[in-house]
C-alpha cells in the first residue's frame, strides 16, 4: 500500500539502488526495521511490502517456526500496517510447497456471497448500481475467508498455534507503527467515504484529522481482536461474538446520518458465517521450459490465465527475442488468455470451468497461431473453445474484463527445511468497503463487487454473476515454480486486481527467460494487456523508445503510474535463500532473511 513520491524504473538504476540499500545499516534510533528490497542468507526468508510485517515472519522463523507459521504471522502483521489492503475482514489464496513430499497444495480462502444472494445482487430498479454506491455498502461485503485460511494452513502444515503466530501482530497493533507518506496519502484518498462511517473515522482519522507522517499509529481494538482470536480460535468469527458483530455491521452499516450517504444494507447472517469453509484444492499446473509452474485454481482465474499465457509463449524463444519482440509476444499472449478467462472462469462450485483444457498445450497452440509478429490483434478478442480446440479459430462473443480493486497485498516465505509459501490476501480496493466493525479495529471487504453486476452481453453466459454462497472470480495468482526434481526454483506473487496476472507473467518471463535477477525482474517497468483496446504501460516503458517501436506494429497504449507490487523468494545452492521485493513501487518492499550471508 505504501507508494513512493518519485519513481525510478530503469533496471540499471534499480540494480545500483539494491547494492547501496543492501549495504546500508538501519539507523540505530529507528524502531521500524529498514526497508531493503533484496536479502540473501540462511534459515529462511520473508518478503512483503512492509518491514514490520516481514520482521514478524522472521521472528517466528527464528523461534523454530516453519514457512506456514511465518506466512500467517506476516499476514496478520500486514492486517495492522496495511489495513487498507488486507486484514481479517477479507480473504485470499494460499499456495504451499511441502519440501518433504515435494508437492504443492493450495487453499481457496475467497470470500463468499450470502446464501440469499441472487444474480440481481447489484441491481436496483432493474439497473446495475453505480460502482461507488455498491462499494461503500453492506451489499459489497462477502463472508471473510482470511481467518479460516490461517486456521486451515496452520492445522494442515504449521508447527505453531494461531495464538503463538498472532503475537507479533498483536504487539504491533498495541504499540503502534510509524506513519509514512503513503499511509497518510492512502488515508487522504479515502477521507470522504471514511467520514461516512463514524467508527472508521475515529480509527483512521484520529482527532478528526489525517494521521501525521512520523507519528505512531496504534490500533488497540485490533490488538484486542487478535488476542480474542488467539484465546478462542477463529470460531469466534464463524460461530461467536466476533461474527455477530460482523453480521450486525453488514446488515445495518453504522453510517453518520449527517453525511447523507446511502449505505445500502447487506444480508449476511450467522448461517453464512457458520457455513464458510476455506477450501483445500489441487493447484493448477503447467510445464514451462521443463519447469513445473503451480498456482491457484478457480475460483481465481490467476493460475489458469498465467498458465495459458505461458503455454502460448512456450514455443517462442524469449531469451533470444529483442525487447520489442518480447514485449509484443507478452502483450498478445496476455490479450488472448484474458479473452478465455472472461468466458470460461468462475466459481467451479457453480460453473463448469474447463480448467484442465484451458491449461493444455494443445489448446494454447491453437490460440498462439492467432499471434503475428507484424500485427496486433483487435480487442476484445473472442474466446476460443478449450474443449474443442481448432487452430487459429475463436468463437462466441468477447466480454470486457471486469474491474477489480488493485490494493491487495502479497507475501512470500521460506524456511530452513525448504518449505515455501506464496500468499496473496486482500479486502479488494483500497480501504475495502470503508466500513469498520465497531470496537474491532478492522475494515470489511468489498469483494462482492468483483462479481459482474450484470451480464456483459445478455446473449452470452457470464460465469461471474453473483449467486448464493458463490465466490467472485479473482485474478490473484500466487505462484511457485519447481525444477525437474521437484525442488523450488522461485515463488512470486503480486497485488493489483486484474493486473496481478500480467505482473506475475512478466516477472516469471523476466526471470526465467530474460535472465534478470529476481529483484530486477520485479523492478522492471511493466505492461498490462487485459483484452482491452489499450495496453497499460508504466512510465519506464511509456516514456521510453520501445513504445514508438511497438506502436509501429499497431499497439495502442495508455499510461498507468504503477502496476502491482510483487515479492518473491528464490532458492539458492547450499541452503541459502534470496528474498526480493519492490525497490520503489508502494514505497519499496521489505526482504529479510533469518541469518544474512556475509
Amino acid at each position: 500500500m505504501r507508494r513512493p513520491v518519485a519513481r525510478k524504473l530503469s533496471v540499471l538504476a534499480v540494480s545500483a539502488a539494491v547494492v547501496s540499500v543492501g549495504a546500508a545499516a538501519p539507523p540505530a534510533e529507528r524502531s521500524t526495521p529498514a526497508k531493503t528490497p533484496v536479502a540473501v542468507g540462511y534459515g529462511g526468508a520473508v518478503a512483503s511490502v512492509d518491514p514490520d510485517a516481514s520482521a514478524a515472519g522472521i521472528e517466528v522463523l527464528k523461534k523454530g517456526g516453519n514457512a506456514v507459521d511465518a506466512a500467517v504471522a506476516t499476514a496478520a502483521a500486514l492486517g495492522v500496517t496495511e489495513p487498507y489492503s488486507s486484514g481479517i475482514g477479507g480473504g485470499g489464496y494460499f499456495v504451499y510447497y511441502d519440501a518433504k513430499s515435494r508437492t504443492v497444495h493450495t487453499i481457496d480462502g475467497r470470500e463468499t456471497a450470502p446464501l440469499t444472494a441472487g444474480s440481481d445482487l447489484f441491481l436496483e430498479n432493474g439497473k446495475p448500481l453505480a460502482f461507488a454506491d455498491a462499494v461503500s455498502s453492506g451489499l459489497s461485503v462477502g463472508t471473510p475467508g482470511t481467518p479460516a485460511t490461517w486456521a486451515t494452513a496452520l492445522g494442515k502444515w504449521g508447527s505453531r498455534s494461531l495464538g503463538s503466530v498472532l503475537k507479533p501482530a498483536e504487539r504491533i497493533a498495541r504499540d503502534g507503527f510509524v506513519v509514512d507518506d503513503t499511509f497518510r496519502s492512502q488515508t487522504a484518498s479515502n477521507e470522504t467515504r471514511f467520514r461516512y462511517f463514524p467508527d472508521t473515522a475515529k480509527l483512521f482519522l484520529p482527532g478528526g484529522q489525517l494521521p501525521v507522517v512520523g507519528s505512531t499509529f496504534k490500533n488497540p481494538d485490533l490488538a484486542r481482536t487478535y488476542a480474542e482470536l488467539a484465546r478462542k480460535g477463529v470460531g469466534t468469527l464463524y460461530h461467536g461474538d466476533l461474527g455477530d458483530d460482523i453480521v450486525d455491521t453488514v446488515n445495518k452499516p453504522p453510517v453518520d446520518p449527517a453525511s447523507g450517504w446511502n449505505a445500502r444494507p447487506g444480508d449476511l447472517t450467522e448461517k453464512d458465517l457458520a457455513a464458510y469453509r476455506a477450501k483445500l484444492q489441487k493447484p493448477t499446473k503447467t510445464s514451462y521450459r521443463g519447469l513445473g509452474v503451480y498456482s491457484i485454481a478457480p475460483s481465481s482465474s490467476g493460475g489458469t490465465t498465467v498458465g495459458e499465457a505461458l503455454n502460448i509463449l512456450e514455443n517462442t524463444d524469449l531469451s533470444k527475442a529483442s525487447d520489442v519482440q518480447y514485449l509484443h509476444r507478452f502483450i498478445e499472449a496476455s490479450r488472448v488468455a484474458f479473452a478465455d478467462r472472461g468466458r470460461w472462469v468462475g466459481d467451479p462450485a457453480f460453473e463448469d470451468v474447463p480448467t484442465k483444457e484451458l491449461l493444455s498445450q494443445r489448446y494454447a497452440d491453437s490460440r498462439a497461431c492467432l499471434i503475428k509478429d507484424d500485427a496486433v490483434l483487435t480487442s476484445p478478442v473472442a474466446p476460443g473453445d478449450p474443449r474443442h480446440p481448432a487452430d487459429c479459430s475463436s468463437g462466441g462473443t468477447a466480454a470486457p474484463t471486469t474491474y477489480e480493486g488493485e490494493n491487495t497485498t502479497h507475501l512470500t516465505a521460506a524456511d530452513k527445511w525448504g518449505n515455501v509459501v506464496s500468499y496473496t490476501l486482500t479486502i479488494e480496493q483500497t480501504g475495502g468497503s470503508g466500513i469498520t466493525v465497531p470496537g474491532r479495529g478492522f475494515i470489511l471487504n468489498n469483494e462482492l463487487t468483483d462479481f459482474s453486476f450484470a451480464p456483459a452481453n445478455p446473449a452470452v453466459h457470464d460465469p461471474n454473476l453473483p449467486g448464493p454462497g458463490k465466490r467472485p472470480r479473482s485474478s490473484i495468482a500466487p505462484t511457485i515454480v519447481l525444477d525437474q526434481h521437484g525442488r523450488p526454483v522461485v515463488a512470486v506473487g503480486s497485488p493489483g486486481g486484474a493486473t496481478i496476472i500480467t505482473t506475475v507473467l512478466q516477472v516469471l518471463t523476466g526471470f526465467l527467460d530474460r535472465g534478470l535477477p529476481l529483484v530486477d525482474a520485479i523492478a522492471a517497468p511493466r505492461a498490462s494487456q487485459r483484452n482491452a483496446a489499450q495496453t497499460e504501460l508504466e512510465p519506464g516503458l511509456y516514456n521510453g523508445g520501445l513504445r514508438a517501436r511497438l506502436e509501429a506494429i499497431g499497439h495502442v497504449f495508455r499510461l498507468n503510474p504503477e502496476i502491482g507490487a510483487a515479492t518473491g523468494v528464490q532458492r539458492l545452492p547450499g541452503g541459502k535463500w534470496l528474498a526480493a521485493a519492490e525497490t520503489v513501487r508502494r514505497g519499496g518492499g521489505s526482504a529479510q532473511v533469518v541469518y544474512p550471508a556475509p
